[in-house]
């Protein structure tokens, strides 16, 4: 039985947390993947995560725990919806933004989806006030209908352009802020590679799972 369930929005994600679970070293059928398109489409034709959404969200994870003892939300336009009392559950944005923020500095954030500024914005200001860091959101125009065009090698390289352009202007950490971005990480020339929300929410979820 898969220890991790994966809620997902997009179904080339699957692909990114399977390469994110390779490059930890887990076994295969380590992770289910189930995938929500509905709930992205509609928090994005409102132009928010409203109520109803973010209901939608939560059974949609409660009911991944009734069977998997870890739940991972990948999606971070979702992620406000995550319960904050369910020991089991976890976001995977939530986890990218402690780990940015561990070591202070200027953290550059990259975002592409409109629909998630303010979320990723609130989420990667609460972890900084924790640790002193500096957080500066990156909206990169024009990468989302890349995506959601299934332009992914195109998209893939504007992100990693805008991480570069970040490292070049100073920033002491960059991290890739939605989990699609996580191929773009390998192409980015400047050194250190920027941080992304597959290893850092998977990391996280694992801790339930290997509690002694």
């Amino acid at each position: 039985m898969a220890q991790i369930a994966c809620l997902h929005t997009a179904e080339s994600n699957v692909a990114v947390f399977e390469a994110a679970r390779t490059r930890l070293g887990w076994p295969e059928g380590s992770l289910s993947h189930h995938v929500r398109p509905d709930l992205l489409a509609e928090a994005e034709s409102a132009r928010a995560l409203t109520e109803a959404v973010a209901d939608l969200t939560r059974r949609a994870l409660w009911d991944l725990g009734e069977t998997a003892p870890s739940v991972l939300l990948t999606c971070s336009t979702l992620g406000p919806a995550l319960p904050a009392d369910a020991p089991n559950l976890f976001r995977a944005d939530s986890a990218l933004a402690d780990l940015s923020v561990k070591d202070g500095g200027r953290v550059v954030v990259i975002c592409a989806a409109p629909s998630t500024l303010q979320a990723t914005g609130d989420l990667f200001r609460a972890a900084a006030a924790r640790t002193c860091a500096e957080i500066d959101l990156w909206w990169v125009d024009g990468a989302w209908d890349m995506f959601k065009a299934g332009l992914l090698d195109h998209y893939e390289t504007t992100i990693a352009a805008a991480a570069d352009r970040a490292r070049k202007d100073g920033a002491t950490t960059v991290a890739l802020a939605q989990a699609s971005m996580s191929g773009a990480a390998d192409r980015v020339q400047e050194k250190p590679a920027p941080l992304t929300s597959p290893i850092a929410g998977l990391m996280a979820a694992s801790r339930v799972v290997l509690r002694p």
